[in-house]
């Protein structure tokens, strides 16, 4: 298994940006489909935003379609979200995070398809 490490988290006011960065290390980078999810506070963890090994084809949340956009950079093994526009109820614990695929096509958006997580990085986002 392969580590990620994400950054780019903090306090933002609404309305701002803010991006986020993923580091993967000690894996395939390029045989993984990547992917961000969020859970806030008693809620569950769900996806924000996906990413096929390609790097063309992407999959966005409702919630933030038109407002985030999600990038890998395979060379330098890295995924980032871009959150343009952020609402309060973008404020989340956010988890960079990977599954191994047999084809470039992710797997359904949900976090038991992912086997690699990172530690996650807060955004906080006040009104």
């Amino acid at each position: 298994q392969g580590q990620l490490v994400e950054s780019g988290g903090g306090s933002v006011q609404a309305g701002g940006s803010q991006r986020l960065s993923c580091e993967a290390s000690a894996f395939t980078y390029n045989h993984y489909c990547m992917a961000w999810f969020r859970q806030g506070p008693g809620k569950e963890r769900d996806v924000v935003a996906t990413i096929d090994v390609t790097g063309r084809t992407s999959y966005y949340a409702d919630s933030v379609k038109g407002r985030f956009t999600i990038s890998r950079d395979n060379a330098k093994n890295t995924v980032n979200l871009q959150m343009n526009s952020l609402k309060p109820e973008d404020s989340a614990m956010y988890y960079c995070a990977a599954a191994v695929v047999r084809s470039p096509v992710c797997p359904a958006p949900q976090p038991g398809f992912f086997g690699d997580w990172g530690q996650g990085t807060q955004v906080t986002v006040s009104s």
